[in-house]
């Protein structure tokens, strides 16, 4: 039997779960606030995974992810330990906004600092009682500002393994992304553990195939790492796309915005993929593609001014081709036995 896993003062045995709150601060009217963690500690040793939510407080998509995770009956003979944290910024989370109540963006101010700002403060304790104690680490975002995202992953890939567990996750699309200072990533990597970001649907929303599309790519990578068994092997008969690089288009003007392609689709530069209408003259600027590549984000709001970032482009060699990757992914994810309706709920 495996010694109990010890967090916060608590203990988790072996072969069980548990929640434990971790304080974090007071409301102003003196309502304390905690960072609740469930660990499942699985009877056999095996590697420690974090999976962790809504570090931006408006980004909820992962948490339901996390929720029919702990859900799956396959835990029950886990090998190692889960860590999930449904909703590391808390404040954010209740307030419905993006940001901690001192106007930051928590995932700048990894690693944190025990006697820092507020923000800096819940950083340091993620990293220090989290992050530290993992071997892997998967963080889950959506989309912010009225934007959506297709299903992706961001990851800096700097060796084979990583690439593998990226491919094991099975997004549509794989994007290659750099470490921006302050993040949980970059910290995690000083810290000695790589962490890959799942981003998919959009702020305050919730929908079925992003859910699903988490839920199954963690189970993946699990199987991968040698958490899981044989069940939740990645059955995908499609490799994950892969991009290098990425870019925004932009408004060439302001007006009312109407978009002619969607998440997903393929385009090449010099496609029209969208009109901007001025609504006093009947005028129309095309808004056109300037590289060849997938949509993976766009913007849905209507109304927009120029320059505003309107569809988020990977760049790939091949886009049509990537295109039927993309959506022998969305069919299998559609189509997964995972979710079986007696087992997640």
């Amino acid at each position: 039997m495996r010694t109990p896993f010890k967090i916060g003062g608590a203990s988790v045995t072996a072969g069980s779960q548990g929640l434990v709150d971790l304080p974090v601060a007071h409301l102003s009217n003196h309502t304390p606030v905690t960072l609740p963690i469930r660990v499942v500690h699985g009877r056999r040793d095996g590697p420690t995974l974090f999976v962790s939510a809504a570090l931006h407080g408006d980004e909820i998509l992962g948490v339901e992810i996390i929720r029919r995770l702990l859900n799956t009956p396959g835990l029950k003979s886990l090998q190692g330990t889960l860590l999930c944290v449904p909703i590391v910024n808390v404040f954010g989370f209740l307030s419905k906004s993006r940001y901690l109540p001192d106007g930051r963006d928590l995932n700048r101010m990894f690693p944190g600092y025990l006697h820092g700002s507020l923000a800096a403060q819940l950083a340091y304790l993620f990293m220090e009682q989290i992050a530290r104690r993992s071997d892997f680490g998967i963080d889950l975002h959506s989309g912010s500002n009225n934007r959506a995202n297709l299903p992706q992953l961001r990851v800096d890939v700097v060796t084979p393994e990583l690439r593998d567990l990226a491919e094991a996750f099975g997004a549509p699309v794989i994007l290659q992304s750099g470490l921006r200072e302050g993040s949980l990533r970059k910290a995690a990597r000083e810290a000695g553990l790589e962490v890959i970001v799942y981003e998919a649907g959009e702020a305050l929303r919730l929908d079925e195939f992003s859910v699903r599309g988490g839920v199954r790519g963690i189970l993946h990578v699990m199987h991968h790492l040698g958490m899981l068994g044989p069940k939740h092997a990645n059955r995908q008969k499609h490799r994950s796309v892969f991009a290098t690089s990425s870019r925004w288009i932009r408004a060439p003007d302001g007006g009312i915005f109407r978009a002619l392609r969607g998440l997903g689709d393929s385009i090449a530069a010099g496609d029209v993929i969208g009109g901007i209408t001025n609504p006093y003259e009947g005028t129309d600027v095309p808004v056109l593609a300037e590289v060849d590549g997938i949509i993976i984000g766009r913007t849905n709001v209507s109304v927009v001014n120029r320059a505003d970032a309107l569809f988020h482009v990977a760049k790939v060699a091949h886009p049509k081709p990537a295109t039927g990757q993309i959506g022998g992914i969305s069919d299998a994810i559609g189509e997964d036995p995972i979710f079986d309706e007696d087992e997640i709920v």
